[in-house]
């Protein structure tokens, strides 16, 4: 499977009228065919049954290469599973797609992807670490978007609860930024852990609150149960 076979099956499923809807909803300035997501999963999922690894990630690469909306969903969602051996050519594929994320459902999706392989190999929580310092809004943001999994465990183990307390430490230097997407991701992240330790995250909020935008706020505290 080529790149631009793969691409071809893609524009088949387009179109015009949803694809003009969607260029104005992402205002990102590139190709946008109009394929639903549903329809993305289902071509990935047959590429991912026929393709080697290598072949999966030569397709991901190039698919992402292509700068068309729906192709760069397709590159991010070919590479979603929980266990790939080895995943290192995996990660750094991911990883040298994170420079170029410009809008928040391309950047989500490959941001999904990239989890899996935080999760697999939380020693690369260091490389993530330097996002959190980058001039570049969506870098800086893929740092909280994909160490999402961290908010997840109800009981987590020392070394879980370690890599928690590193990222609120990002997430707390993030409230001084005053970018919508920054906040919002931390908001993101809050509101996820307090569905699984709503103590930790009331820490958080009286402890930075007053430095986060009103709507991160109460964003942050919306699923919060009742003291």
């Amino acid at each position: 499977m080529t790149p631009e076979a793969a691409l071809a099956e893609l524009e088949a499923l387009g179109d015009p009228d949803d694809a003009a809807g969607m260029a104005a909803y992402h205002k990102a300035d590139r190709r946008y065919l109009g394929v639903r997501v549903p329809a993305i999963y289902d071509c990935c999922a047959k590429w991912r049954a026929a393709l080697s690894l290598e072949d999966r990630i030569a397709l991901a690469a190039g698919l992402w290469d292509t700068d068309v909306h729906e192709a760069r969903v397709a590159a991010a969602k070919l590479l979603v599973q929980a266990r790939i051996r080895p995943d290192d050519d995996v990660w750094r594929l991911i990883a040298s797609w994170v420079p170029t994320f410009d809008a928040w459902a391309i950047a989500d999706h490959a941001s999904g992807a990239g989890s899996r392989r935080l999760v697999a190999d939380p020693s690369r929580l260091d490389e993530v670490e330097t996002w959190t310092t980058s001039d570049h809004m969506w870098t800086k943001r893929a740092a909280l978007v994909m160490t999402l999994p961290w908010t997840k465990q109800n009981h987590p183990k020392p070394h879980e609860l370690e890599a928690r307390e590193r990222i609120l430490g990002w997430a707390a230097a993030y409230v001084h930024d005053p970018q919508w997407f920054i906040q919002k991701s931390v908001s993101w992240w809050l509101r996820e852990l307090g569905r699984h330790d709503a103590p930790r995250v009331r820490r958080f909020l009286n402890e930075h609150g007053d430095a986060m935008k009103p709507f991160a706020l109460k964003d942050a505290s919306r699923k919060l149960p009742p003291e």
